[in-house]
């Protein structure tokens, strides 16, 4: 290929520092994100393994009991830990097992098998002594969430959308004539008073205001509501926190915090808006499904995790139950929502599977909370539905 020549005169030159030093990443995330998973194959499957464990709400591994469990009682052994770690713990697939369990030769294989595994999880100190997932486990587990992050959400399927929807914040963008509802402070005095003397008005008159109307985007922090009842456990929760992974992600990159709240009975986990990655990241991934839902709670919580400056507030709860705690939990919901919009908090609700009750009580918070009600009915459809709100209030 043949490039034609480029002259161009060069008037001025200026001194330049010379900086000595290496190149290096400038933030936690960068670090994170050129972090890349052991290349064996066996630390990947413990990496999954561990991962599947918690979505599941198991936190140790005890060989005794398990083979004890998946001899005596099967079925329910299935349900609570799930095929998948089965399968990844023993090396058999479920239905397998089911089907020679009573051959004494097998059940010895097995054993040996889930010994095994448990004890390579903890050559590998990624459990302790007990079976107990450690703090390398956990984090180990955390990276599989970067490995398909890439994936989870194709990137040609969205991009950044600035709304014309009139917002009080944002960057400005036209111009307009005040009218009644806008804001004071968005008002341009320069260009009002210009126009007061092109008319030859001796003072301003409000005729003559112009006010700056503002595009929504700018600064926007986002509190994402997890529910970690015991009805999330298993693959609910896998999704949703991919799901939660990937806002977070585009958000953090966006520069705009993100904050969690993970919320049962009680509120397990409360993280305050913040642009490190890592910290959202590890903190979804050791999330445990268990007990009730209290919405009331979980949004008086979230009002107190959200900054009181001027900035696009907004929370996305993400669901599959209504709220269970309190005498009357549905109106409680609807009156911190209330709460919360008056506090200028937007809030959508993202439903897992509801039944009609929920979907109406939902529907009601998006009304109030003047966000987004998306029914989820496929789990993989979860991460591009929770992207779609956090675009809707840029």
């Amino acid at each position: 290929m043949v490039f034609d020549s480029l002259h161009q005169e060069i008037k001025e030159v200026s001194r330049t520092e010379e900086l000595s030093g290496k190149l290096g990443k400038q933030t936690e995330e960068d670090k994170l994100m050129n972090t890349v998973l052991p290349a064996d194959k066996q630390k990947h499957e413990h990496a999954e393994l561990l991962q599947e464990a918690t979505n599941r709400s198991i936190g140790s591994f005890m060989p005794d009991l398990m083979f004890s469990q998946l001899t005596k009682n099967f079925s329910i052994t299935q349900q609570l830990y799930g095929p998948k770690l089965i399968r990844m713990v023993s090396g058999y697939d479920p239905k397998y097992i089911e089907k020679n369990l009573k051959i004494p030769e097998f059940q010895k294989e097995l054993r040996e098998n889930i010994d095994r595994t448990i004890k390579q999880l903890k050559d590998e100190k990624l459990v302790d002594i007990e079976g107990n997932i450690s703090q390398t486990g956990a984090e180990l587990a955390a990276l599989t969430f970067l490995k398909e992050l890439d994936n989870y959400i194709p990137k040609e399927s969205f991009g950044e959308k600035i709304t014309k929807r009139v917002r009080h914040y944002g960057e400005k963008a036209e111009l307009k004539t005040y009218k009644k509802g806008d804001r004071y402070k968005d008002i341009d005095i320069r260009k009002s008073i210009h126009k007061a003397i092109r008319r030859g008005h001796a003072s301003l008159q409000q005729e003559d205001l112009i006010a700056a109307e503002r595009r929504g985007k700018g600064k926007i922090t986002l509190i994402l509501a997890l529910d970690a009842s015991a009805s999330m456990k298993g693959r609910k929760i896998e999704v949703c926190k991919k799901a939660g992974v990937t806002l977070a992600h585009k958000a953090i990159t966006e520069k705009d915090p993100v904050g969690l709240v993970i919320f049962g009975s009680e509120i397990k986990l409360a993280v305050k808006p913040t642009i490190d990655f890592p910290t959202i990241l590890y903190s979804l991934s050791k999330i445990r499904a268990s007990r009730q839902t209290d919405f009331p709670l979980m949004i008086d919580k979230s009002i107190e995790l959200f900054p009181t400056r001027n900035e696009t507030k907004h929370l996305i709860i993400l669901t599959d139950a209504l709220p269970t705690v309190g005498k009357k939990p549905e109106r409680e919901t609807l009156r911190a929502v209330s709460k919360a919009r008056g506090l200028g908090i937007t809030t959508s609700l993202i439903g897992v599977n509801l039944d009609k009750e929920g979907r109406e009580l939902a529907k009601q918070i998006a009304t109030i909370g003047e966000g987004r009600f998306a029914q989820v009915r496929q789990l993989d459809e979860l991460g591009q539905i929770v992207l779609e709100d956090y675009y809707s209030v840029r």
